[in-house]
């Protein structure tokens, strides 16, 4: 009779009060009002992130337990009014009001409103109070408000807005917990007065009728009046002086520079120890397992399909993390916005934004984390134009191919060969601008907005905040694109490997000869005996199998840019990441992996006397230099187009990437190729 008596009690409830119900919290704020550090301070690693269904634009849902509740947060995308145009904007109204599909709204609203920056944050405040839910104000960065001399009246602004309002210091984790014993008691049924009749009450109110905007910011400006003193409710003059100097024409120029190229050698040179620690890991797995799995397509597959693979995923980690971490500071202390400003002059002339500058720096190192850091533009537009260009700059992957082609066109030059990497660089950059340039013009017109940017105040970045936003974006790395990463190596493994075919004749006389040789009791050179008979076989292995097949049949497609079938094979072996190719050329031309220093001369040697069919040499000045303008250009990294894929929701702006920059690579490797076969240099 007590369970009946309870289920009849529950069921008089509302959804919201039922303590069998998951009771939902949208977050909301204006950007830069510490929206992100206050969803992390509550929900901590218990948080997920994927893209609202149909869009790319983000949402994180966290979980929390307060007293018998379970409290879902879901953190919508910063805006400054319900009545925006930009899709974030559109989202997080829609989610609001409960317009999305397969989207309940809310149950109530938290707030986020900046304290430095009262009467800004109020108008989205307002607008929140409006709707048919209960609200929670938290007034954020009371910390620095009164650094910089601000008062607010807690008491009189609760009165104002009829609703619960927390003053809290999220960076530093004061007030936190006032807030969380709040939405306890919003959850728990202990509801704070409605806020909406309070905004009624109000004669300047939107809803009242007159102007709209105009009686809104009428009523914002009275209740700051009332609430703060506005004599004091300004920026503090050492804002002002770095602003003079960050966003000077020159100066901030000069400053920028400095700071992304501090960035970039964090990326570039920081992340190389632990990333040869990763690599130095996988080794030694791959090791440990082909020492207990016999020699057979199985430990193939475990050690160069399986674990090679995941090897290959997780050696880009430490730039991911290193990238984020970096860029999470950046935003906080508000300096990212003043580099935007000072970039977006500069970088609009090639129809592209001021932030677009950050994702195509890191992208020297890789161009995976340099798309996923593109959510720093807001615009979808300028956003696409970004990623579209992205894998044109040289990432650190083409790194051994312009080693390779160096070391075969100016092997006793290190002048030359620094001009070939610089030029190399250069004409990476080159291109994408060329490209950002003719996209303007054709199929995404209209070029990057001016930048309206609210320049937020100067604060120390919380390191908490910081690890966490780092955690996340590894987490949807390895998860998503991780798995479809995998998938690909596994697909290429496969290609390589099959159909088996029986090792050639040369192969099994050397095998004979080393046995011979062992019982003469040279075990040294019957090792090389046995190390050349299995080049042989892999060498043969790989003619014939489908990689293989596919180098022959694509043969007269690229035998004008001065490639042969075996220089096919490594170009098809290379779309699962483009240094590939230089592992792949030494086996098919029968030196091994080359991995060592003795292994890498051994290959060069080896290519330098590879011939065609008809006796030629196969690496000429001109098929050289073909060859490493297709590698600036060409998409060879499908982990790439795995992760611009998830970062536009659609498969059509990946496949357009791979057959642009490839159709863009062919016709400057036949032009480069042709004019110097012309030229003599064949």
């Amino acid at each position: 009779m007590k369970d009946v008596a309870k289920m009849k009690v529950e069921s008089s409830l509302s959804p919201a009060q039922c303590p069998h119900h998951a009771f939902t919290l949208a977050l909301v704020g204006n950007p830069n009002a510490g929206k992100t550090t206050i969803f992390n301070a509550l929900t901590g690693l218990r948080a997920k992130t994927a893209n609202f269904p149909g869009t790319t634009i983000e949402r994180r849902v966290g979980r929390v337990q307060i007293g018998q509740r379970q409290i879902n947060i879901v953190d919508l995308p910063g805006l400054y009014g319900l009545e925006g145009s930009s899709p974030e904007e559109k989202i997080a109204s829609d989610a609001l009001r409960g317009h999305l599909a397969k989207h309940a709204a809310p149950d109530a609203a938290l707030v986020v409103v900046d304290a430095t920056n009262l009467e800004r944050n109020l108008f989205l405040a307002s607008q929140v109070l409006e709707l048919d839910c209960p609200v929670i104000i938290a007034l954020n960065m009371m910390d620095m408000a009164r650094r910089e001399g601000i008062h607010i009246d807690i008491e009189k602004l609760r009165s104002e807005l009829g609703c619960a309002v927390v003053p809290v210091a999220a960076r530093t984790g004061k007030g936190v917990d006032d807030l969380r014993r709040e939405i306890g008691r919003l959850a728990a049924g202990a509801m704070p007065e409605a806020a909406r009749p309070a905004m009624r009450d109000k004669p300047n109110c939107a809803i009242c009728g007159g102007c709209p905007y105009q009686a809104r910011y009428e009523w914002i400006e009275s209740v700051s009046a009332r609430v703060m003193d506005a004599a004091v409710a300004r920026r503090s003059q050492h804002t002002e002086k770095l602003d003079e100097i960050l966003t000077h024409p020159i100066a901030g120029m000069v400053i920028f520079a400095g700071v992304m190229l501090s960035l970039f050698v964090l990326i570039f040179l920081a992340a190389k120890i632990p990333m040869d620690l990763i690599d130095h890991l996988f080794t030694n797995a791959g090791a440990w397992v082909a020492a207990r799995v016999s020699e057979s397509d199985l430990q193939s597959l475990l050690v160069n399909g399986v674990i090679g693979g995941v090897g290959g995923i997780l050696v880009f980690l430490p730039q991911i993390c290193i990238l984020f971490f970096a860029l999470s500071l950046l935003e906080d202390t508000g300096y990212l916005a003043r580099a935007a400003f000072v970039m977006d002059k500069v970088m609009r002339r090639l129809g592209l934004p001021g932030k677009a500058f950050v994702p195509l720096l890191s992208a020297h190192a890789c161009a995976i984390p340099a798309i996923m850091s593109t959510r720093v533009i807001e615009n979808p537009r300028d956003r696409l134009v970004t990623i579209l260009i992205t894998p044109l700059m040289t990432c650190s992957a083409r790194i051994p191919v312009y080693a390779m082609v160096t070391a075969l066109l100016f092997p006793q030059s290190p002048l030359k060969a620094a001009l070939v990497f610089t030029g190399a660089y250069a004409t990476g950059i080159i291109f994408a601008m060329i490209a950002a340039l003719i996209f303007q013009h054709t199929i995404l017109p209209g070029g990057s907005k001016p930048l309206v940017i609210e320049l937020p105040p100067y604060r120390l970045p919380g390191l908490r905040a910081a690890f966490l936003q780092t955690l996340d974006r590894a987490k949807i790395f390895v998860k998503q694109a991780g798995t479809i990463i995998l998938m690909i190596s596994l697909l290429l493994w496969t290609l390589s490997h099959y159909p088996k075919s029986a090792p050639p004749a040369a192969s099994a006389a050397l095998t004979t000869q080393a046995v011979q040789v062992e019982k003469s009791g040279d075990a040294k050179q019957a090792g090389e005996l046995r190390l050349a008979a299995g080049r042989l076989t892999a060498q043969s292995s790989l003619q014939q199998s489908f990689a293989g097949r596919i180098g022959h049949i694509i043969e007269p497609v690229i035998k004008p840019l001065g490639f042969d079938w075996q220089i096919g094979i490594g170009i098809m072996s290379s779309f699962a990441a483009r240094e590939v190719i230089v592992s792949t050329l030494a086996v098919v031309y029968g030196v091994g992996e080359g991995s060592t220093e003795q292994g890498r001369t051994s290959l060069y040697s080896s290519l330098r006397h590879a011939t065609r069919t008809d006796g030629t040499p196969v690496f000429t000045t001109a098929t050289c230099l073909s060859l490493l303008i297709f590698y600036i250009l060409a998409a060879q990294c499908l982990p790439t187009s795995a992760v611009v894929r998830r970062e536009t929701n659609s498969l059509k702006w990946p496949l357009f990437q791979i057959v642009y920059m490839t159709g863009l690579a062919y016709v400057a490797a036949f032009i480069v190729y042709q004019t110097f076969h012309y030229l003599g240099h064949a």
